[in-house]
């Protein structure tokens, strides 16, 4: 059985199934910027990620749920055992806010 560990702040229902809370453990990446210009007057940058911070080694059965940039930043190492939440597809409330979302994506 595949362990499901939350490495985001924030707990993540998925929609008509399990919600996995936060472990604790945040993942976070660095970024940097250099200056590209600007468009019609608007500053505009490149950003290039970092270090990865807080997300676990590679664990067999076991995958990690981390935020959308996070999972951009660690595919281009070449890590699969990371997936972000599919908020394209999430289930809004009023306001806005997530409610849920249907699954994830890699």
């Amino acid at each position: 059985m595949t362990k499901i560990i939350n490495c985001t702040p924030h707990a993540i229902t998925i929609t008509d199934g399990p919600t996995f809370k936060p472990s604790g453990q945040v993942a976070r990446v660095t970024t940097q910027q250099t200056d590209a210009g600007n468009i019609a007057g608007i500053p505009v940058k490149i950003q290039t990620f970092g270090d990865i911070i807080d997300l676990p080694d590679p664990q067999d059965d076991t995958v990690y749920i981390v935020s959308a940039i996070v999972l951009t930043a660690v595919k281009e190492r070449g890590r699969t055992d990371v997936v972000a939440p599919d908020t394209a597809n999430a289930v809004r409330d009023d306001s806005g806010h997530i409610v849920s979302v249907p699954g994830f994506v890699k």
